[in-house]
């Protein structure tokens, strides 16, 4: 099997889980919360496979740009930035402070549901700009 093959099936098995773990930690805000802080049963559980995820998609994003000499289309800067979208408004949402109410914290994690999405709908539709 082609390097560049294996890489992309491992990225979109991995952004599968991502997508799994996000509307499970997604549910962690809306059932069980205490106080203003999400659930905390299986925290642990949920925080390991998106730390996981997050890192392993980072890794074989590289490792894929590297196999691709880092040439590009033009609308993979913006899904990197939707990237960065997602992941800092994930840090907001799940950030143990007990000063973010938790309409914050669920704003937050729709916000990064929303840049996930428009991430997969860059990957699906591969804009091309002329």
């Amino acid at each position: 099997m082609e390097t560049q093959l294996l890489v992309k099936i491992i990225h979109m098995s991995l952004a599968s889980l991502l997508i799994v773990v996000m509307l499970g930690r997604t549910a962690s805000l809306f059932v069980g919360t205490q106080g203003q802080q999400p659930n905390p049963k299986g925290r642990k559980l949920w925080v390991g496979l998106q730390h996981f995820s997050l890192s392993f998609i980072t890794l074989t994003g590289l490792v894929s740009l590297y196999l691709k000499d880092f040439v590009v289309q033009p609308w993979f800067y913006a899904k990197l930035v939707l990237f960065f979208v997602m992941v800092s408004s994930m840090i907001k949402a799940f950030k143990k402070d007990e000063t973010i109410a938790l309409v914050q914290r669920r704003a937050g994690m729709v916000i990064s549901l929303l840049a996930l999405a428009g991430l997969l709908g860059l990957v699906i539709i591969k804009p091309v700009f002329s």
